[in-house]
């Protein structure tokens, strides 16, 4: 599974969601705030206008009518005291808004003085046995009527609304917005990255097959810019390897007419032991001259895959390296559960007897191993013999590339039969490595990925 960092499409989904989700947070607290700002002084000014309506009804009442007038405000959430002030905590603040509301509305000569503090006020409506009570607001008013007469209101204001998030429902709207913005942002990112997956695709198939057919000119101007300049440059690799792959071909070709003229020549040289020698440096030209066309033949011949049982095939190379008298031994899973691969059988063929003939050449003897690592079908085939120096592990895959210290001239090859092998490799969508194995000998790793 890969993380979400360490693709293109999951990086972008993540700025995407974050950018909309700071943005919609930032939106909702600026909203929130401008409502509980607006709430907030509409409460001072109904405060103030209940205020100011009992004030005027009491100045214009006679004293001795001014108790029903009391019980009436009591009703209505206002607890009237003609006696003395109401007492206030010791957290009480003065409420300078409903102040000045207050002086505005009803003059300066009543003495005004506003506090007001936290208390637990029950929601309206609701009895307090059903609910509990939630933090709210009190207010004391404290003044004189006109008369001098001096007055003491205290205001059991119902605790604030809901902010947006407390508003109900409100987790099921959120849920539901942030998997729109989810779905968007998902969109976003596969439509933004789905070129640059395209062109990735096109590059790893250009590397395995050389014919791939040219990216569609779609989308985009600039996906198609991009298409049009990846199969330019897609032609001109095909233009060069294939007039390097025809120099090569006819420099091999042309030189197996005068080799063999010269071949009949040797044989008529008098002193035998030179005529043997020249015979066997001719022959050696001559396996490099095969060996060099069999590469070009890989590199340049098109590869139709089809299904092909991997353990099958070891198993008839194997029995024919026996039957001439080799020691050569099959071992791993494959015979009672078939690992299927999709390959081309000639080539695969070539790639596998390759490894198996260096593994005889330089170590007496091959052991092949077939078995699944991690999804892929993996061939192991070990030799003993003296390995190869850690530095040169990749060098001998180059082309007529050899080691004096590990690979003796005497035994023959011609330094292309790794180079074919891994070849065959890459273009079967697998990997070819060395390793000197612990007890001695070297070990070629061959990946390839199971069919299905």
């Amino acid at each position: 599974m890969k993380l979400p960092l360490r693709t293109m499409a999951g990086r972008v989904f993540l700025i995407l969601m974050a950018g909309i989700v700071v943005s919609t947070l930032l939106s909702l607290g600026l909203a929130n705030r401008d409502r509980q700002r607006v709430l907030g002084q509409l409460r001072s000014a109904h405060n103030a206008e209940r205020v100011a309506q009992l004030v005027l009804t009491l100045d214009a009442l006679p004293p001795s009518d001014r108790l029903h007038a009391q019980a009436g405000a009591s009703s209505a959430g206002l607890v009237v005291n003609f006696d003395k002030a109401q007492s206030q905590p010791p957290d009480a603040q003065a409420d300078l808004p409903l102040t000045e509301a207050l002086i505005q509305r009803l003059g300066s000569g009543h003495q005004i003085t506003v506090w007001r503090w936290a208390c637990l006020a029950p929601e309206r409506g609701v009895p307090p046995l059903e609910r509990p009570a939630r933090s709210g607001t009190c207010r004391s008013v404290s003044m004189s009527l006109s008369d001098g007469t001096p007055l003491s209101l205290l205001l059991r204001a119902p605790p604030p609304p809901p902010g947006l998030a407390e508003a109900p429902g409100s987790l099921l709207w959120l849920s539901f917005f942030a998997a729109c913005i989810g779905i968007l942002a998902y969109a976003v990112a596969r439509i933004t990255t789905r070129p640059l997956r395209q062109l990735a695709d096109a590059a790893t198939i250009l590397g395995h097959q050389m014919d791939s057919p040219p990216m569609p000119l779609e989308g985009p101007e600039e996906v198609r810019h991009a298409a049009a300049a990846f199969n330019a440059m897609q032609e001109r690799i095909r233009h060069y390897v294939q007039e390097r792959l025809r120099m090569l071909a006819a420099i091999t070709h042309d030189l197996q007419t005068p080799l063999t003229r010269l071949r009949l020549r040797l044989e008529k040289v008098g002193d035998e032991d030179l005529r043997v020698r020249l015979i066997e440096d001719l022959a050696a030209m001559q396996a490099m001259v095969k060996e060099g066309l069999d590469l070009v033949r890989t590199l340049d011949a098109p590869l139709p895959l089809a299904p092909l049982d991997l353990h099958s095939l070891l198993d008839s190379l194997c029995l024919d390296a026996a039957d001439a008298g080799q020691d050569v031994q099959l071992e791993g899973e494959g015979e009672d559960a078939p690992i299927r691969v999709l390959a081309h059988p000639e080539s695969l063929r070539r790639c596998l007897g390759n490894l198996m003939d260096n593994a005889l050449k330089y170590g007496s003897q091959a052991r092949v191993f077939l078995g699944r690592e991690e999804g892929r079908a993996v061939v192991y085939v070990r030799d003993s013999g003296l390995g190869i120096p850690e530095d040169q592990l990749e060098a001998v895959f180059e082309p007529f590339a050899r080691l004096e210290t590990s690979r003796s001239r005497d035994t023959g090859g011609t330094g292309l039969g790794l180079t074919i092998a891994r070849e065959v490799a890459q273009r079967h969508g697998g990997r070819l490595t060395l390793a000197n194995r612990p007890g001695g000998g070297l070990e070629a790793r061959l990946e390839l990925p199971v069919q299905g």
